[in-house]
């Protein structure tokens, strides 16, 4: 599923035309950037949750040249699915 995907649905289930809808889930979107580009929890009730978690410096493997290679730190971002979601999953 695609933005235009989520567009095209909630252009069938409300009154909203095609570009309103593409407005809304770019907003949304935008809204979920900037809460995680400033470090914030975002919490989607019965769907999930998503945070930024540091990653600490390792060590790797390149495989076509056989050697051990160092991976910088960083951070990422770590999805946690919700209660309601979960159990749509396993039902199925």
């Amino acid at each position: 599923m695609i933005k235009n995907d989520i567009a095209l649905a909630i252009e069938k289930n409300s009154e909203f035309n095609r570009a309103k809808s593409l407005l809304i889930v770019e907003s949304i979107l935008k809204s979920l950037k900037a809460a995680l580009e400033k470090n914030q929890k975002v919490e989607i009730r019965g769907f999930g949750s998503f945070r930024v978690v540091d990653k600490k410096t390792g060590f790797g493997r390149d495989i076509r040249r056989k050697k051990q290679i160092k991976i910088e730190k960083g951070k990422r971002i770590k999805f946690r699915s919700g209660q309601e979601l979960k159990n749509t999953l396993v039902r199925k």
